[in-house]
């Protein structure tokens, strides 16, 4: 039995696991990739801070920002801690190696002297009172998890990668640890835990097709809570990111706008502030392709030497997927969904409402610090802070917890559904209904929202439900079976569904991420928020 099972291995799992090693408890990563392949590799723009290196910052004009762009729909001690938080993360990361990017004097190409916090660049971001976002080049998120995920080799931190999670185990509202399938075996293996921090990510796979994400982020840490009786909250904010590859939706960074870059319609006509926040963004684009009109990023103006300087990823991206080279043509793009502002309910130590030893950090965890629209740059910060934090609880509570492994009554009941789905016949594909789930909400959950559409959305999942039952694999293998996995992710994404148009129906107001047709206003009555929990059996 290990003293902390951290399940999830991006950024906030491992800030996590070396919290909690370092205070002294005995740590098991588990994943179902490498640590390396995780959702942060793919963040670019930066991880805000006030450390007042470009121009006069504050951790209170953080704090408003944050306050602010989340539309009063958040925890403003959470807010405080986190935006407090931000210089001592960033100064943290730097004892570990981050390769944040650099200033330089001027007319000099000496670095800053130590503190070496204060020689770190900063540009700003959408929805920001100043240049707040400490960045490496465009590779931001790569290069943390790098970092982090070298420091956690180096302390001696257990991994064991391609682990799918199944359940929880929750006897008498206690977590005892989970269960997991083994990707490459398809043995069915149980993990005893004092304690769990779940940092999964979020659902933004749900909108396959459309959607910055990968297609494994498909909520599994949410769902495996749900399951196991903890609540979800805030399920309805999808924050839409204004700026993704036309073609491929594949993310240009907010830093591109930040650097200068702007957003104009076919016509050449700059039609938005590019620095609004990414709710308002996003709206303007949806209204302008509306109109039949085609959007694009224009960086041309930047010229290619701060192009190659700034953003190479970007650059390269848009070559190979666009086919434009972006200092001399228009980047077509269009904005899809990005990210979960909702997910696991947590209190202020971020054990889950439900659950207790269980703890949730990262985009899988609604901290509420996010509310109806997550600030640009607030992520990595989120991750890094709220990680260790999770970590540094969920050591206290091994401290007491009973020692005492729980039964096998799980482990064996998901063997018995893992060969239960090896024996179904193949029926349907499922990945048609990917597919069809993918564009219904990207159609009909997306940018704007009609409650009509709602409602026909939710029995088109209902249906899709009902359909699961004649949804099998093709592949009968045992090992790597990737068939296997990808039905599971879908069955989560239907679990999750469901939840998330409810309590967009629920909320008859416009509210960031959340803009509904006929309930345009913000109202005080919807200041809150709706929190979802499965109703237990009773005998």
């Amino acid at each position: 039995m290990v003293d902390v099972l951290v399940i999830g291995s991006g950024g906030a799992g491992l800030s996590a696991a070396l919290a909690a090693k370092e205070a002294g408890a005995s740590v098991l990563v588990v994943g179902k990739m490498y640590p390396t392949n995780s959702q942060t590799s793919m963040a670019q723009g930066g991880m805000n801070a006030a450390l007042g290196n470009v121009e006069e910052d504050h951790v209170s004009l953080h704090i408003a920002d944050t306050i602010k762009s989340a539309h009063g729909l958040c925890d403003e001690d959470m807010v405080r801690q986190m935006c407090a938080d931000a210089p001592k993360t960033i100064e943290w990361l730097e004892t570990l190696g981050m390769p944040f990017s650099r200033l330089e004097r001027e007319n000099d190409s000496t670095r800053y002297p130590l503190p070496a916090t204060r020689s770190i660049a900063q540009r700003q971001m959408g929805g920001a009172s100043a240049k707040r976002a400490c960045y490496a080049q465009d590779y931001t998120g790569l290069k943390l998890l790098h970092t982090l995920y070298d420091t956690c080799l180096k302390e001696g931190v257990d991994f064991l990668d391609e682990h799918f999670l199944l359940n929880l185990i929750v006897p008498d509202d206690t977590v005892k640890g989970a269960t997991f399938l083994d990707i490459r075996s398809g043995e069915v293996k149980q993990v005893d835990a004092k304690s769990v921090v779940i940092a999964t990510g979020g659902y933004g796979s749900i909108y396959h097709g459309f959607t910055t994400n990968m297609y494994g982020a498909t909520g599994d840490g949410i769902a495996a809570v749900l399951r196991a009786g903890g609540a979800v909250s805030d399920m309805e904010f999808v924050q839409f990111h204004p700026t993704a590859l036309k073609h491929s939706c594949i993310l240009v960074s907010e830093s591109a706008r930040g650097e200068g870059g702007y957003l104009v319609n076919e016509a050449g006509e700059r039609f938005v502030d590019e620095l609004k926040p990414r709710d308002e963004v996003a709206r303007a684009i949806f209204m302008q392709m509306k109109e039949g009109q085609r959007v694009f990023l224009d960086v041309r103006h930047l010229g290619e030497a701060k192009l190659m300087e700034l953003l190479p990823q970007e650059v390269e991206l848009c070559k190979i997927h666009e086919h434009v080279d972006p200092a001399k043509e228009l980047i077509p793009i269009k904005p899809v969904a990005h990210y979960s502002m909702g997910g696991i309910d947590v209190d202020g130590a971020l054990e889950v409402n439900g659950i207790k030893g269980c703890f949730a950090a990262g985009e899988c965890s609604n901290a509420k610090v996010h509310g109806a629209n997550r600030l640009g740059g607030n992520s990595l910060l989120e991750i890094t802070a709220f990680g260790r934090f999770a970590g540094e609880n969920a050591f206290k509570h091994a401290v007491y917890a009973s020692s005492k492994p729980a039964d096998d009554a799980q482990r064996s009941k998901d063997e018995a559904a893992i060969k239960a789905l090896f024996a179904q016949e193949s029926g349907e594909s499922f990945y048609t209904y990917r597919e069809k789930l993918g564009e219904l909400f990207y159609e009909k959950v997306g940018i704007v929202r009609e409650n009509n559409q709602l409602n026909e959305a939710l029995e088109e999942v209902i249906a899709m439900q009902v359909a699961q039952k004649q949804m099998g694999i093709g592949d009968k293998s045992r090992n790597n079976n990737q068939n296997l996995i990808e039905l599971l992710e879908f069955k989560n994404a239907l679990l999750l569904a469901p939840a998330i148009i409810s309590a967009a129906i629920a909320r008859d107001e416009s509210r960031g991420a959340h803009f509904k047709v006929g309930f345009e206003e913000e109202s005080d009555a919807f200041k809150k928020h709706i929190v979802l929990q499965w109703k237990k059996e009773t005998a």
